[in-house]
């Protein structure tokens, strides 16, 4: 089912996605068809904004885990997803679509600074935005960037492209019996943990009202199938 009345959307990727049959790192060649699938959306008149994760290259928990300072661990994570999001800049200007990143961490010599209303001057002019360094600060997830980002740049709804085609009712790589739901609740998700993204940032889109749509990145053209509302997704919203 399409979100009604939707034009601008936040896309969230993971930074697994930029990997695809490698074990670690980005992959150029599908990187340049991930841009192909946004530039179909763009010039099917959607106004995009990126938000890209950085476990490709380095996850803030995974180096907490291993004994490094947790705030160190999260700034070497955001740094990541520059990396990431000037790699998706690259291909989307391959394909002639004008692109700009802006970093919640300074850094003027490669992107801009996170300002809202020149990434909204930025959209109106056909441009797509890629926000990285999720929100500039440690103990914040990716997934709180890009509802943060949502909220902020007044999108329609924030889709989620995973390596899983919706939300489950438990791990389907681990239950065969998995039940996919079509739509959910904010306060399900919450409730049953259902792993969609962290509780802040569904609490996040839940006080915004804006619509989480779950679907696979993966299948070629799903992106494209999931904004007419078509292919298989679930949607995350109000009553």
């Amino acid at each position: 089912m399409p979100i009604k009345n939707a034009k601008r959307i936040l896309l969230k990727l993971s930074g697994e996605v930029l990997m695809g049959e490698q074990e670690f790192g980005i992959d150029p060649a599908f990187v340049l068809e991930l841009a192909q699938e946004v530039k179909q959306a763009k010039d099917e008149g959607w106004e995009i904004c990126l938000v890209i994760g950085g476990g490709n290259i380095f996850r803030g928990m995974a180096g907490a885990a291993q004994g490094m300072d947790r705030a160190q661990a999260d700034y070497m994570g955001m740094l990541a997803t520059v990396m990431n999001a000037l790699a998706m800049q690259s291909a989307l200007e391959q394909l002639g679509v004008p692109t700009r990143v802006q970093s919640a961490v300074q850094m003027d010599t490669v992107c801009e600074p996170v300002i809202r209303r020149r990434a909204e001057r930025h959209l109106e002019k056909g441009r797509i935005v890629i926000f990285a360094a999720g929100v500039g600060a440690p103990y914040f997830t990716t997934d709180s960037g890009a509802a943060l980002r949502a909220a902020e740049m007044r999108c329609d709804a924030l889709f989620k492209g995973t390596s899983v085609d919706g939300v489950y009712d438990s791990d389907p790589k681990k239950n065969a019996e998995a039940k996919r739901y079509d739509t959910v609740t904010y306060g399900k998700v919450l409730a049953d943990n259902l792993k969609v993204m962290d509780a802040s940032a569904v609490a996040l889109c839940r006080d915004n009202n804006i619509p989480i749509v779950v679907f696979s990145i993966r299948e070629k053209g799903n992106l494209a199938r999931v904004l007419a509302g078509e292919g298989v997704q679930t949607i995350v919203q109000n009553d």
